[in-house]
């Protein structure tokens, strides 16, 4: 069984019923993990600074347009 980089606690996961692409969360943080191997299993964070990112070049580009 994966540990949380975050918090280092177990990730309960039933690995059989995980599809590639499939999210998961650490019950005890909160940090967001995605599925991408199954044999062997394979989970990387999700980044949710990628959509503050996105959020910020749209405030950007109107901000250019005053």
């Amino acid at each position: 069984m994966p540990d949380c980089s975050d918090c280092e606690s177990p990730l309960d996961l039933d690995e059989e019923s995980l599809d590639e692409g499939d999210i998961v969360v650490c019950d005890e943080c909160g940090a967001e993990y995605e599925v991408v191997a199954i044999d062997p299993l394979e989970l990387a964070p999700v980044n949710s600074d990628d959509l503050d990112d996105e959020d910020d070049d749209f405030y950007n580009e109107d901000e250019d347009k005053e």
